[in-house]
This record gives structure tokens, C-alpha cells and sequence, in this order.
């Protein structure tokens, strides 16, 4: 049987970072630096920005200046073990979840994806097609399929934000497990506070293209939903978004999918092996 590497986070550093889409300027000189294995969350009003940083990390946006870089423990460029899990599972309907899950690799890494896929709960269900999945399942085989190229980096672009209330939890869940197992660098965009709180090792704002804060989360892990300290960061987080920003204090974020990628940004993703 095929097994994971070592676990193997790294560094993820933007210096300066900036993104413009014509004259509207996305993300304004960011600087930030994520230690290896660390998860972080990501949140804010929509617009704000936090996508388009993920975007730039993996390459599907080039910066307006400054820089986005994922650098390994030798201080190499490791952009190439940076994968992505977008809201959308993007799985092709013609593929079995086991040839999804090879997407990028010719087929050679077939054991790995059989382990993945078992990581998951999806042992069973190798040559089945992503039509008979729920909703829940198809992204745990999204999941599965960046995993098996063994990332030192996940970046999670609003991953649950489809899913119903149990299936959520769920998967959160078995992120959080596949994160400590696994021991990748994790950058999770979201507009669920209390979920970015209860993932997270550390949860930043972004607020007018600009990183406006960064709270630390230090509550011992495995965490419990009703715990009273992660309620009371995610208070301080919300009232921080609602008071601050330029659209003003009483417009809240809206909720649910965002608008859907056009098919050129999908075929370009999977191209990128994301």
C-alpha cells in the first residue's frame, strides 16, 4: 500500500501583496507569514478580498505587485504542493470517484487514491460515479483528490459552505482530523465565523483589501462547539466586522453560495492541479 510522506507544512509569505481588476484595487499591500502546519482562517465581507488571496496563492491570478510565496523547511519555492478545495467539488461525471481522484496523475498514484479515498469514508465507493453522491460525499472526494498529491499546503476556499448543517460539521470535522494527521499548512477562507473559530489556530479580517486584525485562538484541541471561550472569540471577531469596514456598521454579510465559476476558470483549475 502506498503511504503518505512525513508531514510537511510550509511557510506561506506575502510581502507587499497587492490585486487590482482594472482600477478597483482587490487587496492592498498585504503582509503576512504562516509558520509550517499552522491553520488559519480567513474572514470578512464579501469583496473584501479573501478568495482572490487564495487565488493568487495557487497561481489562478498573477499579484499587481508585491509577492505570494510558499517556501519548504530547505527555504525552496513550494508552490507545487500547494492544492485547492473550492466550495464547488468540480468532479467530472463521466470519471469514477477513483479516476477523479487521479485527476493531474496519469493514472500512476491508483494505491494512493484508494487509501485517500478510505481516509475519507469512501473506501467502498471507488467505482462508483459522482451522480449517485450526496452533496456531503462529493466533496470528500474533492478533498481526497488534493490530498493525494500529498500537499504541503491546503488552502480551502469556503469548502462547506454548501453543505447542510450536519453534513458541515461533519466535514469540518474530518478536516480538522486530516490536518493533524497529515500536518500540511491549512489557509481556510469563510464567512462562518464560528466555524473559522472552531478550526482555527489563528483567524484574520480582512477589511478593505488589508489584513485589519489577526486573533489568536489558543483553546486545546479536540474542541467542542459549545465551548465557552471559542463562543466568546467568535463574538469579539463579529462585533469587530460590524464595526469597522467601509460599507459602515450596519450592513451584514450575506450568507450562502457564492456565484458560480465559469467553465474556463474550472478547466483552468483542474489544469493546475488544484
Amino acid at each position: 500500500m502506498a503511504k503518505f510522506r512525513a508531514p510537511c507544512g510550509a511557510s506561506v509569505v506575502l510581502e507587499g501583496l497587492s490585486k487590482s481588476f482594472g482600477e478597483r484595487q482587490v487587496l492592498a499591500d498585504v503582509q503576512l507569514h504562516i509558520p509550517p502546519g499552522q491553520f488559519v482562517a480567513v474572514v470578512g465581507r464579501s469583496g473584501s478580498g479573501k478568495s482572490t488571496l487564495l487565488r493568487l496563492l495557487c497561481s489562478l491570478e498573477e499579484p499587481t505587485s508585491g509577492s505570494a510565496r510558499v517556501v519548504d523547511a530547505q527555504g525552496r519555492d513550494a508552490r507545487d504542493q500547494v492544492r485547492v478545495v473550492f466550495q464547488e467539488p468540480r468532479l467530472l461525471p463521466w470519471k469514477t470517484l477513483l479516476a477523479n481522484v487521479g485527476i493531474g496523475s496519469g493514472g500512476k498514484n491508483d494505491s494512493l487514491g484508494r487509501q485517500v479515498l478510505a481516509s475519507v469514508g469512501l473506501g467502498d465507493r471507488l467505482n462508483d460515479y459522482p451522480g449517485v453522491l450526496s452533496g456531503g460525499q462529493k466533496q470528500r472526494v474533492a478533498l481526497a483528490r488534493a490530498l493525494v498529491h500529498e500537499p504541503c499546503v491546503m488552502l480551502l476556499d469556503e469548502p462547506f459552505g454548501a453543505l447542510d448543517a450536519l453534513t458541515r460539521i461533519e466535514a469540518q470535522r474530518l478536516v480538522e482530523e486530516l490536518w493533524a494527521e497529515r500536518g500540511f499548512t491549512a489557509l481556510l477562507v469563510t464567512h462562518d465565523v464560528t466555524e473559522a473559530v472552531l478550526l482555527a489556530d489563528r483567524v484574520l479580517l480582512i477589511e478593505d483589501g488589508r489584513i485589519a486584525e489577526s486573533f489568536d485562538v489558543s483553546v486545546p484541541r479536540p474542541r467542542r462547539r459549545d465551548n465557552a471561550e471559542l463562543a466568546k472569540i467568535a463574538a469579539t471577531v463579529l462585533d469587530r466586522i460590524f464595526s469597522g469596514g467601509s460599507e459602515g456598521r450596519a450592513a451584514a454579510p450575506p450568507s450562502g453560495p457564492r456565484e458560480k465559476p465559469s467553465s474556463s476558470t474550472t478547466i483552468a483549475a483542474l489544469q493546475a492541479g488544484v
